[in-house]
């Protein structure tokens, strides 16, 4: 521990923990908010799970972890097509597919990532993650009930919401800059309230202390997990981005605590503790976890790299999470508030995606590479599906798996091989935004 971290008295450790959380909550509650999963749940998750990261990885390495953007879109089909309890086993099957990749890297050595995920199979994934999303972010935007049928007052709620967003993006300094998503949050809730656009109806019948499930159960977001094959083959390959991101922020996080945490305590320690947490999420109602770079600009901009404060950030979020009134008001956010960030996010998702391509030279005039990134893309987007009994695979989760075979069987050079300091980071968006 250096001293600056030896020089935070326990008040101001427990300030700065504070703060951590304050960084990460925006994105925090957005996922389930989008993905109709219950707010407080994904509060205790996120606590939870960076305690149980922490408690795997020696304490060592200081991330935060919490709702992850790459799933949104998975969440919202599986619920749809499958059932909520359906969607949560897929999820937790994904913590397991973490948990199992972590054993093939300590087997196998870190190359075996670089391998199998090169950049021009996660490029193309993360850029269907966004583009699949755009519909609903413009519909999100346009009315107050998802429904996309155009309401002036709504489009206006939502405008106020994007620009603000984007003027903090563009101008935000210091910890302002790392916040934009709360902000944005706020003062579309705020336009929202003098517009006489918020229901506080909810707000007012629920209480000051509550049990997330009690509740979540009352109102059909929460039910114990169910493992259905449809389910589990279509989100266990959308788990490929979000493996990638993880490393990405590992090495990231490493830069900024001047620490190899690849090597020490191990990519195949810190993808065991995401799994975890993961499979943990899924299993009590929130979504899937992953590492938040936005916390990790926190750290570097505070120079504390002390992981004891993102455990003092994870015990607030559950502490949090038992707030009824808290969750309530998090709930009467109305949908177009959503909808303004949303028209950014999924679209800077997709753009992260073509950057990923971009920084890491992926040769287009290579025919491997135009055909790897075109099956991807087409599958993504356009839906494509294959059924084999009760087995069924859509979507991002078929364009997936198609592009990770497609680079195993077609012929690749040497000299493609990625270098692991170029990995993509799919939140990294959340840290921009």
């Amino acid at each position: 521990m250096n001293v600056e971290e030896i020089e935070l008295g326990s008040g101001k450790r427990i300030i700065v923990g504070m703060q951590m959380l304050f960084v990460a909550f925006g994105s925090l509650v957005l996922v389930p908010l989008l993905t109709g999963l219950d707010p407080s749940i994904a509060l205790f998750t996120a606590g939870i799970g960076t305690l149980l990261f922490h408690a795997i990885t020696g304490g060592k390495v200081p991330v935060f972890l919490a709702s992850s953007f790459a799933f949104i879109a998975p969440i919202q089909f599986g619920i749809k097509e499958f059932g909520l309890g359906q969607t949560l086993g897929g999820l937790v099957c994904a913590g397991v597919a973490y948990i199992l990749l972590a054993l093939l890297v300590k087997l196998k050595g870190v190359d075996i990532v670089e391998r199998l995920l090169p950049p021009v199979v996660t490029g193309p994934i993360i850029m269907v993650i966004g583009l699949k999303l755009a519909p609903v972010a413009v519909n999100m935007a346009r009315s107050f009930d998802g429904s996309g049928t155009p309401d002036s007052t709504a489009i206006l709620i939502a405008m106020i919401t994007l620009v603000t967003v984007v003027t903090v993006v563009l101008r935000g300094r210091g910890m302002i800059g790392l916040i934009p998503i709360l902000i944005g949050i706020i003062t579309g809730y705020i336009a929202s309230l003098l517009l006489g656009k918020v229901d506080f109806t909810m707000v007012q019948n629920s209480s000051w202390f509550a049990v997330p499930w009690t509740a979540a159960m009352e109102c059909g977001r929460y039910c114990l997990p169910s493992f259905d094959w449809r389910a589990i083959a279509y989100i266990l390959p959308v788990a490929i981005a979000p493996a990638i991101e993880h490393v990405g922020d590992v090495i990231a996080v490493s830069s900024v605590a001047d620490r190899d945490f690849i090597r020490e305590p191990g990519l195949h320690r810190t993808l065991a503790g995401d799994g975890v947490a993961t499979s943990l999420a899924a299993f009590l109602g929130g979504p899937p976890n992953t590492t938040y770079s936005e916390v990790t600009g926190a750290v570097a901009l505070l120079k504390k790299p002390d992981p004891a404060l993102l455990r003092i950030a994870a015990v607030f979020a559950m502490i949090f999470a038992f707030m009824g009134k808290f969750g309530a008001i998090l709930r009467s956010i109305p949908v177009p508030v959503m909808g303004g960030i949303m028209v950014l996010l999924f679209g800077m998702i997709a753009s992260v995606g073509a950057q990923t391509l971009v920084r890491n030279r992926v040769d287009f005039s290579d025919s491997r590479n135009l055909v790897i990134v075109s099956i991807i893309l087409v599958f993504g987007i356009g839906d494509m599906s294959f059924e084999l009994g009760q087995l069924k695979l859509a979507g991002i989760g078929l364009a997936g798996m198609v592009g990770v075979i497609l680079n195993l069987v077609l012929f690749w050079k040497e000299s493609e091989t990625p270098e692991l300091a170029e990995m993509p980071i799919v939140d990294d968006v959340s840290e921009q935004i």
